[in-house]
């Protein structure tokens, strides 16, 4: 796992749809003047909340903020996925986007376009296809990256024996690996065992971590803030976090946000890039983005985190 500085990234999954394109370009603009370079999308983007039933939005507007920018493109890094965009409107998980090599080439390909650059900075396959041939998958995405298209792969929500797997085959194929992995991880852990209401969702796992660090994959972390649950009161828990350690952590978190005089939300964050992971943080406001990105000035030590993990 990469445990040198761990970047905030910025998470555009509502950007064109709940998010509209004003709100987008401000707080684009507000997390590149605050230092931020990484911005995670998906070309399914945000089916479920767009009209038309079919991603794309949010490849969209940040093509546009691009192309009204610029110079932009050389100080941001873009990372999109492909897998999970409706072939036919309104008609999920029946139509999704496989990983097939033609799935995967006509669904980035169209991806570069909407983003209007000739190549993202990574990719990543966006869930598991486990109808395909895993050896399709990789060869289709070490294609990409023999083209320039791609600077580098990764994948999200996949069980690590998956992508250590899919790493094995890529080297039999001679093309690259993929050297990042996307997991749900935040200081909160719902209860073991527990089905998600998140369709699609795959919760990072200590075996994740391990392969992480043994084979230095990068880390990136999604849903890290819970939906805004661990500051705003008419964002409660989903009930699947309902359990006791999530009181102790709660009372911890608490604690350590005030002896720093900080936010639980920069806690958070601070927690996850203390242990090398990558945080993606949704925003809807610029006071969101300037408050994660300050989360990179808070200090925690070992006699933190040890207090975190006893509570739980």
């Amino acid at each position: 796992m990469t445990h040198t500085d761990p970047q905030i990234v910025l998470g555009t999954m509502d950007f064109g749809t709940r998010v509209s394109p004003d709100q987008a370009f401000a707080i684009l603009d507000a997390f590149v003047a605050g230092g931020g370079t990484w911005l995670d999308t998906a070309n399914c983007y945000s089916f479920w909340s767009d009209p038309a039933g079919v991603g794309g939005a949010s490849e969209r507007v940040i093509g546009a903020w691009l192309r009204a920018r610029p110079g932009m493109r050389e100080r941001v890094r873009i990372a999109t996925k492909v897998r999970q965009n409706p072939l036919t409107p309104h008609v999920w998980p029946e139509s999704a986007e496989g990983l097939s090599a033609s799935a995967v080439h006509a669904g980035f390909e169209e991806s570069l376009e909407r983003l209007g650059v000739d190549h993202v900075d990574l990719l990543w396959a966006h869930a598991e296809d486990r109808g395909v041939p895993l050896e399709e998958t990789v060869g289709a995405f070490g294609e990409l990256v023999a083209k320039g298209t791609a600077l580098r792969v990764g994948a999200a929500n996949h069980a690590a024996w998956r992508v250590e797997r899919a790493r094995s085959l890529a080297r039999e194929q001679g093309v690259e690996p993929w050297t990042a992995l996307q997991l749900r991880h935040s200081l909160l852990q719902p209860r073991p065992m527990t089905p998600l209401a998140e369709a699609g969702h795959r919760m990072l796992a200590a075996e994740d971590l391990d392969l992480a660090a043994a084979e230095h994959l990068t880390v990136w972390a999604y849903s890290a803030l819970l939906w805004g649950s661990y500051e705003r009161a008419d964002k409660p828990l989903p009930d699947t976090y309902e359990h006791p350690g999530t009181t102790r952590v709660l009372g911890v978190l608490g604690e350590v946000a005030d002896e720093l005089s900080t936010t639980p939300n920069q806690v958070v964050l601070a927690w996850l890039m203390r242990q090398g992971i990558d945080p993606i943080v949704g925003a809807s406001r610029v006071a969101h983005v300037e408050q994660a990105l300050a989360a990179r000035q808070v200090r925690l030590d070992d006699g933190h985190l040890t207090r975190f993990a006893e509570a739980r």
